[in-house]
This record gives structure tokens, sequence and C-alpha cells, in this order.
């Protein structure tokens, strides 16, 4: 039987599994993304991850059949390589990733992009096994997509499914990738938290990072808005609805342009803030359709936090 590792590389974490043929879990681990030191401290802790999840497992990283790596930012799957990941630490250029962390693990190392794969895993094993067309809408740290049509993941010239860059608000906020109006200048967990810390600094009354600290987290993480959320935080509550409108105009705007069967929410904020939420942006989808009698269908990943991880695996042939 032959195994092989996934790795899930996230702003605020970073998730290692080790999987059969079967695509059965076999050993996980879950470490926090570095916040500095750029792509060596990235690489370190994935290396780390990955060997305690092999541990787990029972096995040598050297042994598997090899790695896949979802990360975010250009990424060159050819070569390895990944460029301008602006929610991970002091990442602006072109860095070697495949062959740094093959060469810190002594395996072969493939990497992809972190949607694109997660959004893979949900067609092959998760809610999108019934749809021939779809998109997936990961929200987390940042706003990523990835477009699904006639049963085939859509990359295009090889950047297709950039949601998070369709504008918005035309002059709107400005993003971290330097234009304005971006869906993820409103809906990414990046972009919240700072609009969060600015609106403290000048005196809004928030639980948020009270409840940070106590939960030993130094930003702002899903978990964290979701028991503000629960708390009824004023701020919270506003930050997230004005997410979810901008994620509903730019779906809505995809749907009108493709007429897709459904959407699939997930990511680290869609996936912990559930159903309720996936229901709430449907809603927020629906004023923006044109054929508004005929919406896609609307739906929570199936395979949560751990997408990332599997789709990562599929880049590896056993």
């Amino acid at each position: 039987m032959a195994l092989r590792g996934g790795i899930d590389l996230g702003g605020t974490k970073v998730e290692a599994i080790v999987v059969d043929d079967g695509h059965e879990i076999r050993g996980q681990a879950r470490r926090p993304t570095p916040t500095e030191g750029g792509p060596p401290a990235v690489v370190r802790e994935l290396a780390a991850a990955l060997r305690e999840a092999a541990a787990a497992a029972g096995v040598e990283p050297s042994s598997l059949a090899g790695v896949g790596v979802g990360s975010p930012g250009e990424v060159d799957t050819a070569a390895g390589t990944v460029a301008r990941a602006g929610n991970l630490p002091e990442w602006d250029g072109v860095f070697p990733l495949a062959d740094e962390l093959g060469r810190a693990l002594g395996v072969h190392v493939a990497v992809g992009n972190d949607v694109r794969l997660a959004v893979e895993a949900e067609r092959v094993l998760g809610a999108g096994r019934e749809h021939r067309s779809f998109l997936g809408v990961w929200w987390g740290t940042g706003v990523g997509g990835a477009l699904v049509l006639d049963g085939k993941l859509w990359l295009g010239r090889g950047m297709a499914g950039e949601l998070g860059h369709v504008v918005v608000k035309e002059g709107g906020r400005r993003c971290q990738c330097g234009r304005r109006g971006c869906v993820e200048a409103y809906a990414g967990r990046g972009s919240m938290e700072r609009r969060a810390r600015k609106a403290e600094e000048l005196g809004t009354k928030t639980k948020l990072f009270e409840i940070m600290r106590k939960r030993d987290r130094t930003r702002l993480t899903s978990g964290v808005w979701k028991v503000a959320l629960e708390r009824r935080d004023d701020l919270a509550v506003a930050l997230v609805t004005e997410a979810i409108d901008a994620l509903g105009a730019a779906i809505g705007s995809v749907q009108n342009l493709a007429d897709l069967d459904a959407i699939v929410i997930g990511g680290g904020l869609g996936t912990r803030l559930g159903q309720p939420y996936v229901e709430r942006i449907a809603e927020a989808a629906q004023r923006h359709l044109f054929v508004a009698d005929k919406p896609p269908a609307f739906a929570l990943s199936e395979l949560g936090d751990i997408g990332g991880g599997l789709g990562a695996a599929l880049l590896v042939s056993a």
C-alpha cells in the first residue's frame, strides 16, 4: 500500500496529512503558520508538520510516494515555485518551495494552488461529486476561488478562478494585491482583522481581541470570529455582514456569466461558520442574479479543514 503526504499551507495554519490509496487518513498534524522569517521559516514548519503526520502514520517521510503542497500565491506547478504569496510572511519574490521542502524531507514534492487543490478534492471526494459545474469559494485569510466546468477544473492560462480579486466596488478599499475594490479587501480575514484593529485603536468597543488573547492566539482566527459572532459582538457582526455582501456580489456576477450548477463554500471562515452562513451568502448572491428564479445550489464543503490536504495528496501519483 502506497502512502502519500498532503500539506495545506494557509495564512494561519499548516495542516499535514498522510493518506493511503483509498484516501483514508493515516496520520495528521497541525502547526501555526509563521508570522515572520519568510519562506525559509515556512519551509521549516511544513517539514515539521509532515514529519509529525508521518510519525503518526508510523512511517518515515522518505518512504512516502511523494508529498503534495497546496500554497497560496502565484504557483508554478511545473517549476515547483511560489511567488507573491501576500498572506504569508515576507513572501514577495519567487521561491523554489518544492525543491527546498523536498530536500528537507528526502522525498519528491509537488506544489499546486491551495484553493484549486481543495476544490479538486471536493470534486472527487466531496460536495462537488454530483455537479458537472460549480464554483468553489474559499473564505479564509484571503478569498480564493476555483471553477469546475464540464466535470474538469478550469485553469485558463494558469490563473483562472481568482474570485478574491473580482472588483465589487470601483475605486474601493485597497487590497493586499495593490488594487482597489477587490472582494478580498472586504471579505478576506486578513483585511477584516486590519479593519478591526484600526477600529479598536479609534475607540470602538469589541470582544474580538479579548477572545483572541484568551484562546492564546496572535491573530483573529476563524475560531475567534465564530465566538465573537456567537456573543453578538457589534464590530464582528458588522465586518462579517460586509464580507457576506461582497462575497454575494462577486458570486452573483460569476453566476450570471457562467450559469453554474452549484456554489461550494469552504475555507477557514466558511467551514467554521458553517451552513447558516452559507445560507446568508446565498441570500446575498440572490440579489445579484439576472435569472433569479433559477439560482445555483449552495453547499458547504464536505471535507472541511482536511480538504486542502486531501487535494494536495492528489498531486502525487501513488
